[in-house]
Formats: C-alpha cells, structure tokens, sequence
C-alpha cells in the first residue's frame, strides 16, 4: 500500500524501508481519525493542560481549520455535543 510514497521517503531520507512503511502507516492513521474522536481527543489533552473549556473550544474550532481535510465549520454547541453528548 502506497509503494510509491514508500519508495519517495527511503530515497529521499534516511528512513529503511519498514521506518517509512510505519511512517507512512502513522501519518495515514493519523488523518483517518474522525472529527468527533480528534474534538474528543484534543479536549482530552487541553484539560490535562490545565485550559479553561472557552480556550479548549475556542482552540479547536481554529485547529480544524487545518486538518488536512477540513470538517464543515462546527458551531460552539456542536463541539460541546461532541464531548458531552
């Protein structure tokens, strides 16, 4: 799967074979994550921070912006049902 990218990263890198075959398998399933579980997540993460629920959500609702593939824009209650149900 992906060989080509596989062939790109040992050419281009240092990287052996298997290191970028887990490479790229972590990249991919980083990105496979879905909407919800990334709000999940990050909510997750930013509390063990320490960051108050207006930081946490104001900070997720920019992050999406760049996820590679961007989510419709979510309104603020939409994140909270997403955390709270």
């Amino acid at each position: 799967m992906h060989e080509e990218l596989v062939d790109h990263l040992t050419r281009s890198t240092a990287l052996s074979r298997g290191e970028a075959l887990r490479v790229v398998q972590d990249v991919l399933a980083y990105f496979d994550e879905t909407t919800q579980d990334y709000v999940r997540r990050r909510h997750r993460e930013l509390q063990a921070q320490g960051l108050t629920n207006t930081a946490i959500f104001d900070r997720i609702e920019a992050d999406l912006k760049y996820r590679a593939v961007a989510p419709p824009e979510l309104t603020l209650r939409q994140l909270r049902r997403m955390v709270y149900g």
